[in-house]
Order: C-alpha cells, then structure tokens, then sequence
C-alpha cells in the first residue's frame, strides 16, 4: 500500500498539472470554454495511453539492454533530481507552442511533452523494473495520478482564479521540493544497492 502511495504520489509529481496549468491555459486561451475541456480529454488520454504502453513494455527494454535495478535507480534519481530543480528555478524562456493563432493542438505539445513528456516515460520504465509483479497496482498509481491531473487541467479557470500565477509558482516550487527529496532517495538507494552487491 505505501509503495502505491509513493509510486502515484511520483506519477503526480512529475506530470506536474500545477505547472502545466498556465501552458495549458495559453494554448487554448483563443477556444471556447466547451471546446477547449474537450481537447483537453482528449489530449489526456492520448497520453495515458502512451504511458500505459511504456509501462507494460518497460521492462522488456531494460531486459533488451542488459540494465541492473541498481543502474536503473541511480539514473532515475539524477533525472528525477534534475526535473525537481527545474520546478524550482523555471528558466524564463517564453512557452511557444509553434502553433497559429486559430490552430488547434493535436498531440503536441499538450499530451507529448507536456504529460506523457521523456521524464515520465523513464520514470515508468523505473518503476516497471523495480516493481515487476507489481504491474497491478502500478496501473492503479498511474490512473490515479491522471485522473489527479486531468481534474485540475478541466478546473484550470477555477485554480488560476484561486491561487494567482504567484500562487501556482509557489505551488509548483513546493511540489518540486518534494520530487528533489524522492529523488535523493532513489539515488541513495541505487548507491546501497551497488555497494552491497
């Protein structure tokens, strides 16, 4: 039970809806209120399923690879770590969609990278090496975790009304915080490993 906690509670973290909030917003700011909750389902499950794939063919990768758990942990708590500074210190640089005016988004860059983005790619790839009898319940974290995510995405006039951008900053730098420490964690515990091995 506390490994599903954990495992959806990193799932959440790492997509990162709080962040992905005023991108969203941006993006399909031009549609109308109707439309613009169905593109954003849309767009969710179409990311959902290309994490569901990547976690049912993550292991067969790594077994491809020849990749040990302890290499796994190690790699991921350094791209975990990376992704929880970048939360904290957002470099400035404008989010540019490459998208005309009365274009609407199809694929890019809302579910791909946004959502189902390479650092939640190779955070399923961890956890269905780590937990490979376990694909159940990791299922079950990856659900909630989405299901987290779309409802702040579809409640995204609510949230920016509520919290202000200054609001979601500190948020977001809260959240990423908390990935820094899961992420130290994991690297500690990929180090144990192979020390003890």
């Amino acid at each position: 039970m506390n490994e599903m906690i954990s495992a959806t509670i990193l799932l959440f973290l790492i997509m990162d809806p709080i962040g992905n909030l005023p991108i969203f917003m941006s993006i399909l700011k031009h549609l109308e209120p109707k439309r613009r909750q169905i593109i954003v389902i849309r767009e969710m499950l179409i990311a959902l399923l290309l994490m569901l794939i990547f976690l049912f063919v993550g292991e067969h990768i790594l077994i491809f690879l020849n990749l040990h758990t302890e290499t796994v942990s190690i790699a991921g708590g350094i791209i975990l770590f990376l992704i929880a500074i970048k939360m904290i210190f957002p470099s400035q640089e404008n989010n540019n969609s490459g998208l005309q005016i009365d274009e609407e988004p199809f694929l890019v860059p809302l579910a791909i990278p946004l959502v189902a983005g390479p650092s939640i790619l190779a955070t399923l790839l961890l956890l269905s090496h780590q937990y490979p009898h376990k694909i159940d319940f990791l299922i079950l974290s990856l659900l909630i975790a989405w299901g987290l995510s779309i409802l702040i995405l579809m409640l995204s006039n609510v949230f920016s009304r509520l919290l202000g951008n200054k609001g979601i900053n500190a948020l977001e730098r809260l959240m990423g915080l908390l990935l820094i420490m899961i992420s130290t964690q994991m690297l500690l515990d990929g180090i144990k490993d192979y020390l003890r091995t």
